[in-house]
């Protein structure tokens, strides 16, 4: 039974930091890529952030590019997600996920893509 838990969500001021984790369980996570989502209120699932297995390509969404940075720890099963420079518009429940058996380089940006999902932590940014 994989199952993802993150943490490290709260409240913020705009212009604050947060470090998001999610630890991975029942699973060897090292083959995986992995991802990081958010969805507002009423909007739809977005992508924010996906690194490869090997750790060596990442890929961001515009919105956050330069802000925010995904790293993943396979020893430990982790992924992590530093945001700093947070805007209001980054409050959202933040999702980690994974893809199962990719190619080293592959960091799918489409939720499709994704096979297991946390549930999520709460990030709230104040203005």
């Amino acid at each position: 039974q994989v199952q993802l838990v993150e943490s490290g969500g709260g409240l913020v001021q705009a212009g604050g930091s947060l470090r998001l984790s999610c630890a991975a369980s029942g699973h060897i996570v090292s083959r995986d890529a992995m991802g990081w989502f958010r969805q507002a209120p009423g909007k739809e699932r977005e992508f924010v952030a996906a690194i490869s297995w090997s750790g060596g390509v990442t890929n961001y969404a515009d919105s956050v590019k330069g802000r925010f940075t995904i790293s993943r720890d396979n020893a430990k099963n982790t992924v992590a997600l530093q945001m700093n420079s947070l805007k209001p518009e980054d409050t959202a429940v933040y999702y980690c996920a994974i893809r199962t058996m990719t190619a080293s380089w592959i960091t799918p940006r489409s939720r499709y893509e994704y096979e297991y999902w946390g549930q999520g932590t709460q990030v709230t940014v104040s203005s």
